[in-house]
């Protein structure tokens, strides 16, 4: 009785924060495609598929023709291509770095690298919502913040970005495949009103959702937004981690409920310092996420930090640097090789300085993937 109390607080708090009134339905029929699995999960690691996979709009043709400033992450015998993001510390992106002072490391051994470039392509988003009876109850505070970071990422694609919506509780349910036509995510979005189930299955949505993206071409990302809470799913956080490690899939993380949380820290009691500790850890999770993957997460406290968070994470995903190694061993063992991207100044062998205008050094964080798995020889 006190958590629900506690739960029924929560929601309640946040719901005169978030004034925007929003039109929803209840998502009981889904599309059911976004990409085909890279392999059928196992009885023990991910729910059970659900469904025939159909191609989605975003596959090339097989007859188009190669090239254009698309990044592929890709990994063979002897190719390693990965995506890399340099934010100052208010994750602005930092143009213009010579190739010379980016240094790649795969397990601590140094890598060549073979070609460089930088530019925006068109982006393939998953957007994945957590959307369960627990914080989005119809009309909840919960509900209304949730559409609001939802339609208000959606503003900021562009005409030639590919996105899916997709949805979790107990279940995952995919609304609508990847479409460059925008109004497909809208009708989407506009059927959420109604969740089906209280369960917050987020290990299970997000390995589901990488697993399929894996044979994505071009920049593809998931973004995550919801509270981070799981609550039933089948995979435990150690495995969702190694999964999304090796699914080559950025993950970026929107937080939601922080302001509720505020008031949720100052009524004190056992029941909410516990639930306070269980948000605490959800939010650890999804940085784990995201930092072993090349995202990046966020936390808003507020409904206005919500476009400065859109413009940061659209920087994130399109401006990027792209190296490509040919990686020193040529194992086909299928093991997990780790990548570390640094900035160092090659004359001196000591980390790189970057200066603003006025010549003051800036902090900056380098944004890579964590590693890649390498091929077996059966494969």
């Amino acid at each position: 009785m006190r958590q629900k109390f506690l739960i029924g607080a929560l929601s309640l708090a946040i719901l005169s924060f978030c004034p925007i009134h929003l039109r929803a339905q209840d998502p009981s029929e889904s599309t059911d495609s976004v990409a085909k699995p890279k392999k059928p999960a196992a009885a023990d690691d991910a729910p059970a598929p659900e469904k025939a996979p159909i191609p989605s709009e975003f596959k090339k043709p097989k007859d188009a023709a190669a090239g254009g400033d698309v990044t592929t992450f890709r990994t063979t015998a002897n190719t390693v291509v990965v995506d890399v993001s340099v934010m100052d510390d208010h994750n602005n992106f930092i143009p213009r770095i010579p190739q010379g002072t980016f240094r790649v490391s795969e397990d601590g051994v140094p890598q060549q690298i073979a070609n460089f470039g930088q530019g925006e392509a068109p982006m393939t988003i998953c957007m994945l919502i957590e959307f369960s009876g627990r914080f989005q109850a119809y009309w909840s505070g919960g509900w209304r913040e949730t559409l609001n970071a939802s339609y208000g990422f959606l503003q900021t694609l562009k005409p030639d970005d590919n996105v899916a919506v997709v949805t979790y509780d107990l279940r995952t349910t995919i609304l609508s495949d990847f479409s460059p036509d925008k109004r497909n995510a809208e009708e989407a979005m506009s059927r959420l009103r109604i969740p089906g189930f209280s369960e917050s299955n987020v290990f299970d949505a997000l390995t589901d959702m990488a697993d399929r993206m894996t044979a994505i071409e071009g920049r593809k990302a998931i973004l995550l937004i919801a509270t981070g809470l799981d609550t039933f799913s089948k995979i435990t956080f150690d495995k969702a981690r190694r999964s999304l490690q090796e699914s080559g899939v950025p993950i970026y993380t929107i937080s939601i409920l922080q302001i509720a949380r505020m008031g949720l820290e100052s009524r004190g009691g056992m029941g909410a310092q516990m639930m306070n500790m269980d948000f605490l850890q959800a939010d650890n999770e999804m940085k784990t996420f995201s930092k072993e993957t090349g995202g990046l997460s966020f936390f808003p406290r507020f409904t206005g930090e919500y476009p400065q968070v859109f413009r940061m994470i659209e920087a994130a995903m399109r401006q990027q640097y792209s190296l490509t190694y040919h990686p020193t061993n040529l194992a086909k063992d299928g093991k997990f090789r780790r990548i570390k991207v640094e900035l160092i100044n090659p004359e001196t062998n000591e980390p790189f300085r970057i200066v603003d205008g006025k010549n003051k050094p800036i902090k900056y964080t380098v944004i890579a993937k964590a590693g890649y798995k390498a091929p077996r020889e059966v494969d």
